[in-house]
């Protein structure tokens, strides 16, 4: 059974998650809490441990494996709620950061929801994201 989880955050408080379920892609669907990889924010500095806002366009790195790649945030809006995806550079899948726990999510598969959101919203700020279910790139 394939199986999707995408995160929805609150205009007024980021840290209130709705997950809801959709269809995605069978290797995603595998349970998992060991994290295989991380989103960190892409930066100049070379520390791995960066943090990223949650705002649209923003530059997040996906390491998994010893490798690294470059990609971006994008957002969408369904009346008060976010969405976020992150989006490979050069790629056209787009991956939906699934609330996993503290400080983790899921990268699925999915088409985006909503409405695309171009205003800097929500721009919270995040620390680095364990990833427990890694796509492959």
């Amino acid at each position: 059974m394939k199986a999707t989880v995408t995160q929805a955050w609150p205009s007024c408080c980021i840290a209130a998650a709705l997950v809801l379920a959709h269809p995605a892609h069978a290797d995603e669907a595998a349970s998992s809490t060991m994290p295989c990889g991380k989103l960190v924010g892409a930066n100049v500095s070379g520390n791995a441990d960066e943090g990223f806002v949650l705002r649209d366009g923003e530059a997040v790195d996906f390491i998994s494996g010893g490798r690294t790649a470059h990609g971006r945030l994008l957002m969408f809006h369904d009346g008060a709620w976010f969405r976020a995806y992150w989006q490979a550079q050069g790629g056209e899948e787009k991956y939906a950061l699934a609330n996993a726990g503290t400080n983790s999510v899921r990268l699925v598969s999915t088409p985006p929801q909503g409405a695309p959101q171009r205003d800097g919203k929500p721009g919270t700020a995040t620390g680095p994201l364990q990833v427990l279910s890694c796509p492959k790139l």
